[in-house]
């Protein structure tokens, strides 16, 4: 398929590593003495997360975020011009993504949530538009991934129920919200492409208009970016005060429930000390 869409040969492909859920290959086409460098993920021809993929980075390209360019998006096949990278970042990188993803975050919507469904880890993310950031946060982030757990025998019902508690209390304790801003919404280390000590581009996303913090939270939760990050953002955007104190913490019980979901093992844990954390931060308030 990938040969007759370029209308040349495929002379080489090699695996590449990451891609949870699908298979990660880099291909070498040759056409017309023209050889092409893309990359080509591989999954269940009858889902439809790669072609929501492909759309996803359609829309980022479009908002003006460096990402690969989609040469193919279909069910079960995602193909994509390959992108330059050295894994060298460093101050001057995170800088850089500071710039590009305040850029991004400065794209907003009326409301909360995205025009289609979008995955993250292969899960299926509810999108629903809402009025309401807390609401939002609560009914489409929370509690499916919370539900989904649990169903996946990764989380008992009594941590389901915490979770929904809190999601019950959001509209009372979250009041000073961000607007409905364009978030990547899955950039960690892994999915941050550099070259140079510059940001060559962004892959993997899980976009929504939601709370720029939710981006935020993520990015500390696994060390993505340091200081130089976050001291270049707060000139650009500022950052509202009580981030750092509780609020990163509330939103990073969201991508652990998603590890939870998907790995189980020690991120169960994490869920639940972050959640006593978030709880007593509210109780104090």
């Amino acid at each position: 398929a990938i040969a007759e869409r370029f209308g040349g040969k495929l002379t080489e492909a090699q695996p590449l590593s990451g891609g949870c859920v699908a298979r990660v290959l880099r291909l070498t086409v040759t056409a017309a003495g023209r050889r092409r460098t893309l990359v080509a993920k591989l999954g269940d021809p009858h889902d439809t997360m790669l072609a929501a993929e492909g759309r996803m980075l359609t829309d980022l390209a479009a908002a003006g975020l460096p990402v690969p360019p989609v040469e193919l998006a279909e069910p079960g096949l995602l193909v994509l011009r390959y992108v330059e990278h050295d894994g060298v970042s460093g101050d001057s990188a995170e800088r850089h993504a500071a710039e590009l993803l305040a850029a991004l975050h400065a794209r907003t919507a009326d409301r909360y949530g995205y025009p289609y469904t979008t995955p993250l880890g292969g899960i299926a993310q509810p999108n629903d538009w809402h009025s309401s950031w807390p609401e939002f946060y609560g009914r489409m982030r929370l509690l499916p991934m919370a539900e989904g757990a649990a169903a996946a025998g990764r989380l008992d019902r009594d941590l389901v129920d915490r979770v929904r508690r809190l999601a019950d209390r959001l509209p009372d304790v979250l009041r000073d919200n961000g607007p409905p801003s364009l978030i990547h919404g899955d950039v960690w280390g892994g999915n941050v492409l550099c070259h140079a000590g510059r940001v060559a581009a962004f892959i993997d996303p899980a976009v929504s208009y939601a709370d720029a913090e939710l981006e935020l939270a993520f990015i500390t939760l696994f060390g993505t970016f340091g200081r130089a990050f976050f001291d270049r953002y707060a000139e650009l955007r500022g950052i509202r005060p009580g981030f750092f104190e509780w609020r990163r913490d509330l939103y990073n019980i969201y991508p652990l429930l998603v590890h939870a979901r998907l790995f189980g093992g020690g991120y169960v844990g994490d869920v639940e000390r972050t959640l006593i954390r978030v709880e007593a931060a509210i109780a104090r308030a």
